[in-house]
């Protein structure tokens, strides 16, 4: 994008993208999330907790350990600062799921057939601290990797759709053609 996108604007008053994602996430009933940046200053204006990646150059896995650590909570629900179509109706149906597996995470099949595992809209349990922390000693960096070494609870597409029909909550914006895009609707 060439600049920080949490910072966006839909228009030139409007909330940020990252504000947005607040909001909906306490519209869900999360409160005050914890964010997990390298640039607190950046964000100061939101006055929410934050803290620096505990691993410097671990990625959206060193974020996860870092909410991980932090939060006084057993789970953690990441979701990325670019997602502002959450539905805080699904992301109160994960948060009510019991606590019986290591991540809660939605699979579902893209337009184009592919299969998707949204590993920044998913809850993680305290439980994946150490497989993280493995991960990324080992230099294997990669989030859905995680997968391997943990129980998982997969949120199968129908019961995705209960909630959020469209699937809207997955995306993110990326690239200017879909900032153009959020920004023409």
């Amino acid at each position: 994008m060439g600049r920080n996108k949490a910072l966006l604007r839909i228009t030139p008053e409007g909330p940020t993208l990252v504000e947005t994602v607040v909001a909906r996430l306490q519209a869900a009933g999360m409160g005050a999330p914890l964010l997990v940046t390298n640039t607190p200053d950046e964000y100061a204006f939101l006055g929410l907790p934050m803290v620096a990646d505990e691993i410097p150059g671990g990625g959206p896995l060193g974020g996860v350990l870092t909410g991980l650590v932090h939060s006084p909570s057993g789970r953690v629900f990441a979701i990325g600062c670019d997602m502002p179509f959450l539905s805080p109706a699904l992301v109160r149906y994960m948060a009510s799921i019991p606590d019986e597996a290591d991540v809660i995470i939605p699979s579902w099949t893209n337009p184009s057939g592919h299969p998707q595992l949204e590993t920044l809209h998913a809850i993680y349990s305290h439980r994946c601290i150490e497989p993280v922390r493995a991960r990324i000693a080992s230099g294997r960096l990669k989030l859905v990797a995680l997968l391997e070494d943990v129980q998982v609870r997969y949120l199968s597409e129908a019961e995705l759709r209960t909630y959020d029909p469209k699937l809207d909550s997955f995306r993110n914006i990326n690239t200017p053609e879909e900032w153009a895009e959020v920004k023409s609707e």
